[in-house]
């Protein structure tokens, strides 16, 4: 259904705040995940607020003419967040990328939505701080679809999501309206959590426009490196009695054979072909004492080689391969894809379980599938390679990525650790949080966002 936005000229926004042209449409079409899958919905008109001002204006004037509006960032989501799934306005936010205010001395920084999270980390440094909970695509994606999704990464063992972070917000309502949570003080029992409301709300609520963040002291010891077992088993085991034994590592992450596989073809590098764990371990003291104790757990259940190093060259490398692993999946076979990013999270004592389930779902739809991910937290990232131009190869991969969501709830886990529900796991919502879990949420949706103006069909089926 076309919208008419031809009111956005009649908006105090400078021409170059908004455009009509296909191409400008066509590129807030799809996000990461939706641009592979061919879900993509192209919006009727794309606006590039520069202020909370210009955000409130479109908000105020859309709602008033039932014109739905998605809030738009830097597009690496992978469950169709951002996709204007109603048409309307696409309002990217990377203009809004200041630093609006930093107080080393709190540790604490306000930033604008569009700000990149990298950005975050080096306008810091030299302070000798960090914002821990980056994602792996730290460095292309947004603090706003950071806060949209409730992202994490692979420091939450350690450190844990976005929303532990976040202090408070700056945000619009669908009506225009400007609100602000949360304090600058280290506590609060002061009414409702409207913070952690807006935190992981995928833009059906209001639109952030400025967020206050805590951050971290860098510790002064940090290692990282690598064990490799001759089975995925004895690696999830491993990583379980790791984290249960309260090892302080602050990244944990695995990966099975086949994943290696194909980072090193992606990357051109030589890691052993088997299950391998990365590790980095932070301290400001004791730190070999740590990883000694690591090491001889990891022993313990099968590791044939452990290497850690200090040296930053040689960790980048490290973990390169992991954060690289997305794009390995794609360019792994010419004639497949991923059907769908997983990213289901569970409890760590089952851990070996759902890895062990996928690799047993796997076999029964004969399909590739790549398992990896924040091991140390539960969370379990895994896709089916499916031929796209195959109705049956596409009918197994469905049945096989909502066979492991469905035994990620069966272990007590949830559909999604940091990706979002967007789009893509609308159909599993009531499956993990019930009827009446659900119909809060949409309570609380209509409350604030009566007219459904806000990123409709996004966590919902319906409009609302």
């Amino acid at each position: 259904m076309e919208r008419d936005c031809s009111f956005l000229e009649d908006l105090p926004l400078g021409d170059d705040r908004y455009s009509f042209a296909a191409g400008r449409r066509e590129s807030h079409a799809t996000d990461f995940g939706t641009e592979h899958r061919g879900d993509g919905v192209t919006p009727d008109a794309v606006v590039w607020p520069e202020s909370t001002a210009d955000v409130s204006a479109v908000l105020a004037a859309a709602t008033d003419r039932d014109v739905p509006v998605t809030p738009y960032a830097a597009g690496t989501g992978l469950e169709g967040s951002a996709v204007a799934t109603r048409g309307g306005i696409s309002m990217d936010l990377t203009r809004m990328d200041a630093v609006v205010d930093y107080r080393p001395e709190d540790f604490q920084i306000d930033v604008e939505p569009g700000v990149v999270g990298s950005s975050v980390d080096e306008h810091v440094a030299r302070d000798g701080l960090f914002f821990p909970p980056l994602p792996s695509s730290g460095d292309i994606s947004t603090i706003g679809g950071m806060i949209a999704t409730d992202a994490s990464g692979m420091q939450t063992v350690r450190y844990g999501e976005v929303a532990d972070w976040v202090l408070g917000l700056e945000a619009v309502l669908a009506d225009g309206t400007v609100v602000e949570t949360g304090t600058r003080a280290s506590k609060t029992s002061s009414g409702y959590n409207l913070t952690e409301l807006l935190v992981g709300s995928e833009g059906t609520l209001a639109v952030v426009t400025r967020a206050t963040l805590e951050l971290a002291g860098r510790p002064e010891q940090i290692r990282g490196g690598r064990a490799v077992f001759e089975s995925l088993s004895d690696a999830t085991d491993a990583v379980s009695e790791a984290i249960r034994t309260e090892i302080d590592v602050a990244r944990i992450e695995l990966l099975d054979a086949l994943t290696v596989r194909m980072a090193n073809e992606y990357l051109g590098t030589d890691l052993p072909d088997s299950p391998t764990v990365f590790l980095e371990f932070h301290a400001n003291h004791g730190i070999d004492a740590e990883i000694s104790l690591c090491e001889a757990i990891f022993e313990e259940y099968g590791a044939v080689g452990f290497e850690v190093s200090g040296d930053d060259a040689e960790m980048a490398d490290l973990w390169e391969a992991r954060r690289e692993l997305a794009h390995a999946e794609l360019h792994y076979e010419s004639d497949l894809e991923p059907y769908r990013y997983g990213d289901v999270t569970v409890p760590i004592s089952a851990y070996s379980e759902i890895v062990r389930e996928t690799k047993r779902i796997a076999e029964t739809y004969d399909l590739l599938m790549p398992c990896f991910g924040h091991a140390g937290d539960g969370n379990l990232h895994y896709t089916a390679l499916v031929d796209p131009d195959d109705p049956d190869s596409l009918e197994r991969g469905k049945r096989a990525y909502e066979a492991v969501v469905d035994r990620a709830i069966d272990l007590g886990g949830t559909i999604t650790g940091e990706h979002g529900i967007g789009t893509g796991k609308r159909a599993y919502l009531e499956d993990e949080h019930g009827t009446a879990a659900v119909e809060t949420m949409r309570t609380i949706k209509r409350a604030l966002d009566p007219a459904g103006t806000l990123n409709p069909g996004t966590i919902f089926f319906e409009g609302d």
